[in-house]
């Protein structure tokens, strides 16, 4: 094993990585909270969880890798309610569309995948070790946790605490100036409607907080290595995490805490609540591929900001695909020429075990790539192997035959009439038509170019 340095946001620092126990670790990604589609900054840092996860790998670790699915909060309440549905019924249909939409970005599925509802036992039986303990107290809105018993809350965030007594919080996500008293536990309310469930201390349901220490502790332990999530999560939620964790247990709950960077709109972050979101099949409608935009995030580093436009996907696109167009070339050739493997790898590796700086892997993967005096086979080899840790599909890069159905190919002649009677506006249309049923036509100097976009 190679030595790993990784960004710990609890010192603030680059630090050697040491797992607990020898080539293994123990690793815990907050998912997504299925109630809508989740959009493309969610996905960034599912992205960055997966070249994590790949390079541990790379390395030799055998990973325990275990996400959660948050399925009880205010939101998935709310939007089972809306669609009248019961709320497993709710959360499993965007659930399914979540797994299915990393799956087309190459992101490997976590090895185990716990839902909030099914916690529930592991969930109170941590609410009853606090209120025994008397970090955790009852108020009339539910079971609280009190902030003030726990000197250490504000070591990861560096908050300072605020000096209002007896605050609560009763959301799950509050303004992150407010670091007051959160909810374990809220007692039921008509509003709830059957999210129910009953507890020595009370019907109700759990807060969010409390579901990721519970989940996290019964796959991985009471100490485990590594916990990662987006950086907007480093309070209230990690925060809290931590909080509840170790008053429970009375033991270090995270060795390594990892965030990744928020994806950011010219206006600020991406976010539902803003109403300036792109899913990841917006993108797909207007011709761009899931691999194209796992490109794209990998071209930033991942504790960096990363600022969306479709002017800055398009150019990941082209190169992206430049990149298949080269692989493809490649696997027609049979030049023998230098055995660079080494020299290539050891630069990658050492890109790859700094922090993930996984900009300049890119850059290497380039270099080597393009590199004339580098034998065929050999390259092909060592593309694939960095393609472990990159996740860009290589081995998959092959030529296309795309097969249009009739429909598509009526309407495609039908758009080549109108334009040659010019008759523009109603080509677009059919154009337009075209796309929504899965591809794209591209009119280029060379002739007519058609893709398939999903």
């Amino acid at each position: 094993m190679e030595k790993i340095y990784l960004y710990n946001t609890l010192t603030r620092k680059k630090e050697l990585f040491k797992p607990i126990k020898p080539g293994i670790v123990g690793m815990y990604s907050c998912g997504p909270t299925v109630y809508n589609y989740a959009h493309i900054g969610n996905f960034r840092t599912n992205i960055f969880n997966d070249i994590l996860k790949r390079m541990l790998t790379h390395n030799k670790l055998k990973v325990k890798h275990v996400m959660n699915i948050t399925d009880i909060d205010d939101k998935t309440i709310k939007g089972s309610q809306q669609e009248k549905l019961l709320l497993h019924q709710f959360t499993r249909k965007y659930e399914k569309i979540f797994l299915d939409e990393i799956a087309s970005l190459n992101i490997i599925k976590p090895a185990i995948i716990l839902r909030a509802a099914e916690s529930i036992p592991q969930i109170i039986e941590l609410i009853e070790i606090l209120l025994k303990k008397k970090y955790a107290y009852r108020a009339e809105e539910g079971i609280y946790f009190s902030i003030d018993k726990f000197k250490a809350y504000a070591k990861l965030a560096q908050l300072e605490k605020t000096k209002k007594k007896k605050e609560r919080i009763l959301a799950d996500e509050y303004d992150k100036n407010n670091p007051q008293d959160f909810a374990l536990w809220k007692f039921y309310v008509p509003e709830d409607g059957n999210v129910v469930w009953d507890a020595p201390f009370g019907r109700g349901r759990p807060g969010w907080h409390i579901e990721c220490s519970a989940m996290s502790i019964n796959a991985l332990g009471e100490h485990f290595d590594i916990h990662t999530g987006g950086s907007d999560l480093i309070f209230p939620h990690h925060t809290n995490e931590i909080a509840q964790s170790e008053a429970a247990t009375g033991k270090k709950f995270v060795n390594y805490w990892i965030h990744g960077g928020m994806l950011i709109m010219k206006e600020g972050k991406m976010s539902k609540s803003l109403g300036n979101v792109y899913a990841l099949r917006d993108l797909q409608q207007q011709g761009y591929r899931p691999l194209h935009y796992r490109y794209l995030c990998l071209l930033t580093h991942y504790r960096k900001p990363l600022t969306f436009t479709i002017e800055n996907l398009n150019a990941a696109k082209i190169s992206y695909e430049k990149i298949k167009r080269r692989i493809i070339e490649l696997r027609k050739e049979k030049h023998t020429g230098a055995d660079k493997f080494k020299e290539y790898e050891s630069l990658f590796n050492k890109a790859i075990y700094n922090d993930l700086n996984i900009p300049r892997a890119i850059q290497i993967f380039l270099e080597a790539l393009n590199d004339i005096a580098f034998d065929t086979k050999k390259k092909l080899s060592l593309l694939e192997n960095f393609d472990s840790v990159l996740g860009l599909c290589v081995s998959g890069m092959k030529e296309e035959k795309i097969i249009i159905p009739d429909e598509v190919q009526k309407l495609i002649d039908s758009r080549e009439r109108l334009r040659k009677a010019k008759l523009w506006t109603e080509a677009d249309i059919i154009r337009q038509r075209i796309k929504e049923l899965g591809y794209l036509i591209q009119d280029n100097s060379d002739g007519l170019k058609i893709e398939k976009i999903n």
